[in-house]
């Protein structure tokens, strides 16, 4: 099937087929042997409930790719954001799937880290990809055994943390506000202005809540050593990123400002991160999209207790799709931001539930 660089919206259907049309939609129609898998994608432009700014700019809307893989009347479905400063976009990932997508579609079904493997050798330089199908093949598998993913993974569902609700930049009155909108036991605050510290001060005099901020690997080390001493009196329960990401050795030294535990993002991408990060961070925070799946991520996570880390887990703006994926590791996590969801202005959800910071999986 010849694919046209300008194509309709709808969902795909990738595989021998025709084009039929549908009211307000297109659909590829194809039939598959029962015993395959078969894939379809799309992507989205999920419009953000406020404008949302971080240290890395403003975002209004959130594009991602979604996929889903079928086997025996079963589907599994995945999801990657496309995020402009990893240089990562739905149309540079829906040309690199297509590529390899009857050697997708060929896979004998079997256990998902062996999937994972075969898509991490066909797309070696595409983490983000590959996390969409290592997502929806899991999801697949576990619908297939009748169970839920953090089952498979033998994960007892005790002991869930709390998830925080971010605030990103803007003026003191309207990060104030956004937090009056949506109470929360626990808000990560984006910072990386100016005037990151009389804001947090401003924040911390109307609200007891925990405090967790996110500088976004935009702090000088002359920044952070001026505010880090200053924020022991603000109960910020930790700090995210306060560094360029290569700059390890100074983290050494902003580690004898304060008792904060420090947690790696930019800096811990991939699975040979964690051991780069032990040292010099107190814990990491786990992406799925960035790691290339909920199988690499497993591994992190006992990487990261066998080096007496904390471990966090953090969404890019998903939707139920891929925040759904990244519940199932909650009862390993010691924190939690699982916001996406709630972020976006998406419909009801129908696979999971938030109730003041609790997240509930559903049947």
């Amino acid at each position: 099937m010849k694919h046209k660089s300008k194509c309709p919206k709808g969902l795909y259907l990738v595989n021998k087929g025709k084009l039929k049309r549908f009211p307000g939609k297109y659909f590829l129609t194809y039939f598959h042997p029962i015993h395959m898998l078969h894939l379809r994608y799309k992507t989205i432009q999920t419009p953000f409930r406020h404008p949302f700014t971080t240290a890395h700019g403003m975002k209004t809307h959130q594009p991602a790719l979604l996929i889903s893989l079928g086997f025996n009347g079963f589907m599994g479905f995945g999801e990657a954001p496309a995020i402009h400063y990893y240089g990562v976009r739905t149309e540079a990932m829906i040309e690199t799937l297509l590529t390899k997508v009857h050697m997708l579609e060929k896979f004998a079904f079997t256990e998902p880290d062996r999937f994972w493997h075969f898509c991490h050798h066909l797309f070696p330089q595409d983490p983000f990809l590959v996390c969409a199908l290592d997502m929806a093949y899991w999801d697949l598998y576990a619908k297939v055994n009748s169970k839920k993913i953090h089952e498979i993974m033998e994960i007892s569902w005790t002991e869930i943390p709390l998830t925080d609700y971010t605030i990103g930049m803007d003026e003191p009155e309207v990060m104030l506000q956004k937090m009056l909108d949506f109470p929360s036991p626990i808000y990560k605050i984006k910072v990386g202005s100016l005037h990151d510290l009389s804001t947090l001060q401003y924040l911390r005099k109307h609200s007891p809540a925990v405090f967790r901020i996110d500088a976004n690997a935009s702090w000088s080390v002359e920044t952070a050593k001026e505010i880090i001493p200053q924020l022991e009196n603000l109960n910020i329960d930790l700090i995210e990123q306060p560094l360029a990401k290569e700059n390890f050795e100074d983290m050494k030294t902003l580690q004898g400002l304060t008792s904060i535990p420090f947690i790696a993002d930019e800096s811990c991408v991939s699975e040979q991160d964690v051991a780069r990060c032990d040292g010099y961070f107190d814990g990491i925070n786990i992406k799925l999209t960035k790691c290339s799946g909920l199988t690499p991520a497993l591994r992190m996570i006992k990487d990261a207790r066998n080096r007496n880390m904390k471990v966090m887990m953090g969404n890019m703006c998903e939707s139920e799709i891929g925040s759904y994926a990244m519940a199932q590791f909650l009862p390993l996590l010691d924190f939690v931001d699982l916001d996406g969801p709630l972020l976006l202005d998406i419909p009801v959800l129908k696979r999971m539930r938030y109730d003041a910071g609790m997240v509930s999986l559903l049947n």
